[in-house]
């Protein structure tokens, strides 16, 4: 296990507008392949530097190859098609929604056996491993949010039950993690908000409609698959450091489920082996720190307490405050600072500027300094 980093971020970074023009094109047939992976590249060392340059040390690319933070599944998956995305609702902090076609993204369901078609990871681990000026991490989606692509009408006749679906998710998840291992890979996150479904009923019923699932089945099931992942990567390389972030959904700055963590503060903490959960702490939805006395002793909470979603910037007094308070449930030397999460979830990201972005990370870096030294 590395010596514990307190200033980190989340994964994604806002992509350059020439980017998203140039997907846009390739989308229409107007641009190859290779001049996408080019530009790619370029937007990835533009991440880089801008970590770097703000005193990050646990870099990733960006996240700027994937159209979403969801590219594990959306992108990556084989027997699947195109199918509606579930009936939810964002919401930003002022009040308003945005209008749904500014957060709408392409949704996909099985419709036949899964497989691994694309390595968009090993893509970006052999970049990282190329380029990153220090320790890097992959993010990745966790199985454990595959439950979305079960559609009665699509999946049924193949997987008869969800259960049998995720079987086969967990086990190629299982298989890309020891990939990247294989490939060198010291650092992993996993991406985990389906217990945002136990966390808030109202999103619960949103998401899945009169036969949702009961509290205690999917926190059971999230658990288990979140569980399964973790030990796998420790079988294989068993001083990996694993992360988990749960937040409460980033889409152009909006969100979409709210609540603490206490529905699901014993399983989670005290159950999911991993070195490092990322929570989201930015604002009251995520609730107080108490949840936080069932972390085992030595596991790090990096505190979410910067956010992603404004251009404001943070006071570090009150920063500052937030951590003496989670530190009455987690001793200091294992606590750590981020943003709640990514800047750039989806590609269009939040509304914010670079330059406010760069400067997001640069309070985190700063504060950990100053708490930490």
């Amino acid at each position: 296990m590395p010596a514990n980093h307190h200033a980190e971020h989340v994964g994604s970074l806002l992509r350059p507008p020439e980017l998203l023009r140039a997907r846009e094109a390739r989308e229409r047939g107007e641009l190859g392949g290779e001049e996408l992976a080019k530009l790619e590249d370029d937007a990835a060392l533009a991440a880089i530097e801008l970590q770097r340059e703000a005193g990050i040390e646990i870099f990733t690319d960006g996240e700027v190859r994937r159209a979403t933070w969801m590219a594990g599944l959306l992108e990556s998956l084989g027997g699947v098609v195109p199918a509606e995305a579930p009936s939810s609702a964002w919401f930003r902090d002022d009040g308003t929604m945005p209008p749904p076609e500014e957060t709408a993204f392409q949704m996909v369901a099985a419709n036949a056996k899964l497989t691994q078609k694309a390595h968009l990871t090993a893509v970006e681990a052999d970049f990282m491993a190329r380029h990153a000026p220090g320790q890097f991490k992959i993010t990745m989606m966790s199985a454990s949010m595959g439950t979305l692509l079960w559609r009665p009408d699509l999946s049924q006749a193949v997987y008869p039950t969800p259960g049998d679906m995720m079987r086969d998710l967990v086990a190629l998840r299982i298989k890309e993690i020891e990939g990247l291992l294989q490939r060198g890979v010291t650092w992993i996150q996993l991406d985990s908000l389906s217990y945002n479904f136990v966390i808030d009923p109202d999103f619960r019923a949103r998401m899945f409609g009169p036969d949702a699932p009961s509290p205690e089945v999917l926190l059971d099931a999230t658990v288990s698959m979140d569980t399964e992942q973790v030990r796998a990567a420790k079988a294989a390389i068993p001083d990996v450091t694993v992360g988990m972030h749960i937040c409460r959904g980033n889409n152009r700055s909006a969100w979409m489920s709210k609540g603490g963590y206490e529905p699901v503060a014993e399983r989670l903490f005290g159950g999911v082996p991993v070195d490092r959960f990322l929570l989201e702490y930015d604002t009251e939805r995520a609730g107080g720190f108490e949840p936080l006395r069932f972390v085992p002793q030595g596991t790090t909470v990096v505190l979410g307490l910067v956010s992603s979603k404004v251009p404001r910037l943070e006071s570090q007094d009150d920063l500052r405050r937030r951590i003496d308070e989670a530190a009455k449930y987690v001793p200091l030397e294992n606590l750590a600072i981020s943003p709640q999460c990514g800047f750039a979830s989806t590609a269009r990201g939040n509304l914010l500027t670079v330059d406010e972005e760069r400067r997001k990370l640069e309070l985190v870096v700063d504060t950990a300094q100053k708490v930490w030294g």
